[in-house]
């Protein structure tokens, strides 16, 4: 391995959805800034086939699916594609010269980072959840260094080189001020794809919400009716499909009610604002309810279960937000927070490629 300053050659591992790629985008724009060089490797149908070239780096293509969830048939064709993936990522690792690789996990890694072993370059991973995903775990026995999100983590990576660095989050919502006294208002978000049990509670706790404000993106699929009857309820708030800037919205509001995945409880922590967190019943592992009981634990955080929650249930936990508490909640949420996740990852990427 090189000793001098570089430039080096970087590729980031990981795909399949945004939670995967985003973050590796934010640590590629940190390795590219000060003149390292940075590419992508991925699949045609994953989040990274759009986000990567929109965000100006190159991308080189494997064919891999997932095997989580998924039938015989799949599995199986995913296990015959297993090895020529593998020799395909060691062509192109050899090819374009990589010094060290960064991965986030999920099925896109895993032939990559087999290659890289193949190779002997170094590698780090990065664990954006509570309970690692099962690429990770395995990943980890291969890795120079762990990055984690949550500490909890840390007990499925025994002996490894751990570093709790947070999980890469854009830098306005670190920016955000604290939103004056006034009346209460609330954002209900399902993600970009909205959440039908979301939805669902919220319009139920339309004849009780008019004290507050409120604002809540439906999803594209479910907006339409959604909207169609909001028109109608007398609430002061919007019914939107979609949020393009989120830092802005988090900024107006002052709780907010949303799934429990590492990019939605990094980006409250780094804004500092107070949740009611109702984890996706089906995520791997049951990951995002130990992402919410990480964020309830230290009092940032109110965590009500798929099954539980209902427009009952949200007025409940809305009337139960006193100033006082909405603001302790607010400063235990920024303890979770860690500024500069992105460059620290960037920084131990050049350390390796160093040797």
């Amino acid at each position: 391995m090189p000793n001098d300053p570089g430039p080096f050659t970087f590729v980031m591992a990981g795909g399949g959805t945004g939670g995967h790629v985003i973050p590796s985008i934010a640590v590629a724009r940190e390795l590219k800034q000060i003149g390292h060089n940075v590419f992508f490797i991925g699949t045609r149908h994953g989040m990274e086939a759009k986000l990567v070239p929109a965000a100006g780096f190159d991308i080189d293509w494997i064919e891999i699916t997932g095997l989580k969830r998924v039938g015989l048939q799949q599995t199986i064709a995913t296990m015959i594609k297993l090895p020529s993936s593998i020799w395909a990522a060691r062509r192109i690792l050899k090819r374009r010269g990589v010094h060290a690789v960064f991965s986030m996990g999920g099925y896109v890694a895993a032939p990559v980072m087999a290659a890289a072993r193949m190779l002997g370059l170094s590698m780090a991973i990065m664990e954006p959840n509570a309970i690692p995903g099962a690429t990770n775990r395995w990943l980890g026995r291969m890795a120079r260094r762990v990055l984690l999100t949550f500490k909890e983590a840390a007990q499925y990576f025994p002996g490894a080189n751990i570093e709790v660095t947070g999980l890469p989050v854009r830098q306005e919502f670190f920016e955000i001020a604290d939103k004056p006294a006034g009346r209460l208002t609330v954002l209900v978000t399902g993600g970009s794809q909205g959440s039908r049990t979301l939805n669902q509670a919220c319009e139920q706790a339309w004849p009780q919400l008019k004290h507050f404000r409120l604002i809540h993106q439906t999803g594209a699929t479910q907006y339409e009716p959604i909207a169609s009857r909001f028109a109608t309820a007398c609430i002061d708030g919007e019914v939107v499909p979609f949020i393009p800037d989120m830092p802005k919205t988090f900024s107006e509001v002052d709780v907010v009610v949303c799934r429990s995945g590492a990019g939605a409880v990094s980006e409250l922590a780094a804004a500092g604002k107070p949740s009611i967190l109702v984890p996706f019943p089906y995520a791997a592992d049951d990951h995002q309810a130990k992402n919410a009981q990480a964020l309830e634990k230290i009092g940032a955080a109110r965590l009500v279960l798929d099954k539980d929650f209902s427009g009952d249930r949200l007025i409940a936990e809305l009337t139960a937000l006193t100033p006082e508490k909405l603001k302790a909640m607010s400063a235990a949420a920024r303890t979770f927070a860690k500024p500069g996740a992105a460059k620290r990852a960037a920084d131990l990427l050049i350390e390796l490629a160093r040797g």
